[in-house]
């Protein structure tokens, strides 16, 4: 799928659709909640695009709070990953607020498996399932029950169907 976005951000395409702030699209964050509904002949549903950045935790928790389900995303880079499972980080921090936020049903996306060295290593995948699976069950939920998706954002695997990577 080729796509150009505004400001050379054309690799921000999948987190773009929702990010209608100009600040937003130029800082390659979201900083408001974002809302996208529609239906399937069972379900109507909506998307809540929460930011993920520190700065603007209160509107991640105002759109957390209307959640049935949450998509925790994790940055598989090295480095990042570390950052974002540490005590004081990131990834701790949402799934927790998750959680106790009433959001009973998560699903992680493991994202950036294109950076990982090798690329799309599963060892670095197999990894980061069991160090997030031990942390959200000592938070309260069943690992067991939560899925787990390599994704690359950048290339577009597994992001709007199953990609060989």
């Amino acid at each position: 799928m080729a796509w150009q976005g505004g400001m050379g951000k054309g690799s921000f395409k999948y987190a773009w659709v929702l990010d209608k702030l100009k600040a937003e699209r130029e800082r390659g964050i979201t900083i408001d909640i974002s809302l996208w509904k529609f239906e399937t002949s069972r379900y109507y549903i909506t998307i809540i695009d929460a930011p993920g950045h520190r700065d603007f935790i209160k509107n991640m928790i105002t759109g957390t709070s209307q959640a049935d389900c949450a998509v925790l995303i994790v940055a598989a880079g090295v480095g990042e990953f570390e950052a974002g499972i540490s005590k004081n980080g990131q990834t701790r921090e949402h799934a927790l607020l998750a959680y106790t936020l009433g959001v009973k049903q998560l699903i992680v996306g493991v994202n950036k498996m294109d950076s990982t060295e090798p690329a799309y290593s599963e060892k670095r995948y197999d990894e980061i399932v069991k160090e997030v699976s031990a942390y959200i069950k000592k938070i309260g939920y069943n690992p067991a029950t939560v899925p787990f998706v390599p994704i690359s954002g950048w290339h577009g695997d597994n992001m709007l169907e199953p990609s060989p990577n």
